[in-house]
């Protein structure tokens, strides 16, 4: 039911129903093969005229979402078969997540297929919105780095049924546990970065925020959650601080802390981070070490190369296609659920 909201500008009736049943096609409450309200059951559904009742549905058929049967009702189109197509959906782009797609890619081209990625701006309505089109265009697989806060999308994705789509989520979830997914242990992945950086002289080690985004990053509170008790734990000497930004940084900062490790939760800051310690005159790692996560190539030819977290992007794009390949052959992939265990990779810092 539309709710009547008086800060909003005025929008004609028959333009709220039209979206409001558009955007339940799309993210599949109603799927290709339902039928939808007839014009009788709009009429008593939302108390509408007879006129404005075909106006909705005459919109929703004229932008092809739905076919009219004379004598049988109106119908959400099912538009054939699938496409060679692989849809790629993503929160925002950084160095892990553009490695990461590049991998997919090549994936794709090895079976002969397009490769199309988006961005939702981590922004769970608009996640939702491109999945449920992705697969109303019949595209071949949706793979999603779901948005950072998946409470909000949860439900979406435990209801879903994508009608010959294979869908997978990638990289990480919180809430994905009834979902197909090839995802990294962030957890683990963090330890090992603690583990090394417990080896530099007893002081404080710094959790580094990337706060760009918007919203609810819920994958980045493990981390710090993991970061602090796992130092907690260890209980020799180090003590643990967060950082919200790569600019909060002050040689003042890291002198009065007494800051003598920093944890970066993408490659990009550790060189920015670099950068700030070298025009200070602090040695790297003899004063101070860096642990980066993502191991991406800015890690790699880096001088000094960066310590950093290897996510093993290759294989999870491997067997994501794999899984996509499995379904397509009638393979049963409902519960197919892969944790990848990422390593540190140890270098110059």
């Amino acid at each position: 039911m539309i709710k009547k909201n008086n800060n909003e500008p005025f929008v004609p009736i028959y333009q709220k129903l039209y979206d409001y049943y558009k955007n339940a096609i799309i993210t599949q409450q109603y799927q290709p093969g339902n039928r939808i309200p007839s014009i009788n059951e709009l009429i008593a559904r939302h108390h509408i005229a007879r006129e404005t009742a075909k106006i909705i549905l005459k919109m929703l058929s004229d932008e092809g979402l739905i076919i009219q049967k004379p004598g049988k009702g109106s119908f959400v189109i099912d538009r054939g078969p699938l496409k060679k197509i692989w849809g790629v959906v993503v929160p925002f782009f950084s160095a892990h997540i553009e490695e990461l797609i590049f991998y997919l890619r090549e994936e794709a081209v090895k079976f002969g297929r397009e490769l199309e990625h988006f961005v939702d701006y981590n922004h769970w309505e608009e996640e939702i919105q491109l999945v449920g089109r992705l697969i109303n265009q019949k595209v071949e697989a949706v793979i999603v780095i779901p948005t950072f806060d998946e409470t909000r999308t949860a439900s979406f994705y435990t209801r879903l049924k994508s009608t010959g789509t294979v869908v997978s989520l990638i990289d990480h979830t919180m809430a994905g546990s009834y979902f197909t997914y090839v995802i990294q242990s962030y957890d683990l992945g963090v330890k090992r970065a603690v583990n090394h950086l417990l080896q530099s002289p007893k002081g404080t080690l710094a959790f580094v925020k990337d706060n760009i985004w918007l919203r609810r990053n819920m994958v980045q509170e493990l981390m710090w959650d993991t970061f602090q008790k796992f130092i907690s734990d260890k209980d020799n000497g180090h003590t643990s601080m967060i950082v919200n930004n790569v600019y909060h940084i002050s040689k003042t900062l890291v002198q009065q802390k007494n800051i003598r490790g920093f944890f970066c939760c993408d490659d990009h800051d550790a060189i920015r981070i670099i950068g700030r310690l070298k025009e200070w005159g602090f040695s790297i790692p003899e004063d101070v070490s860096i642990v980066s996560y993502g191991n991406t190539d800015m890690a790699k030819y880096f001088t000094p190369a960066i310590t950093s977290i290897n996510p093993h992007s290759q294989k999870m794009a491997m067997t994501t296609a794999n899984i996509i390949q499995q379904k397509l052959n009638g393979e049963d992939v409902s519960y197919s659920q892969y944790v990848l265990q990422p390593e540190i990779i140890i270098r110059k810092t």
